[in-house]
């Protein structure tokens, strides 16, 4: 197993890998939090443009349905009650009136999901907890170095290159 800059766990690391290796991190921290943003805006987007397709789709249902679905159900509901023709073209058209408020309900709904969608807000949030965090992380206190030790260490190097 081994540290993200390729070190062995366990070894000690100099303080430029440890910082390099805390770069790095952040770096892809940083690029999650965008994808996840872009990831959350495209699920918006996609619940509005269903919302707006619902409520076109029933403007359309109504307009275009209106003239044909109104003659042949009127004289449908005349020839089944032998109701007064006015009646019947007044039912017809209710018909049609309660699929059109189904299709804008069902555009409402969307619109809701949409407006309730708060994907770049969530993570803009996760962002500042993150640096928040980050900024109050104090380091490890280090043991003081002994100041004999730097004549043993000169003379351990001198002896492993000869």
């Amino acid at each position: 197993m081994s540290a993200p800059d390729g070190s062995p766990v366990g070894a000690e690391r100099s303080i430029g890998q440890l910082f390099a290796s805390a770069t790095t991190e952040m770096s892809a921290l940083v690029h999650d939090e965008i994808a996840l943003a872009k990831a959350q805006l495209r699920q918006d987007v996609k619940r509005g443009a269903t919302s707006g397709g619902a409520f076109s789709l029933a403007g359309a249902v109504l307009l275009f349905s209106l003239p044909m679905l109104n003659f042949a159900l009127a004289y449908g509901i005349r020839t089944w009650s032998r109701w007064n023709l006015a009646v019947c073209f007044l039912l017809s058209f209710a018909a049609n009136v309660l699929v059109a408020l189904v299709l804008v309900l069902i555009g409402v709904v969307f619109a809701k999901k949409a407006k309730k969608g708060k994907g770049p807000q969530k993570v803009a949030a996760s962002v500042k907890e993150s640096a928040g965090v980050l900024q109050k992380a104090k380091p490890h206190p280090r043991p003081e170095l002994v100041q004999d030790r730097a004549p043993q260490a000169i003379e351990a190097v001198a002896r492993s290159t000869s």
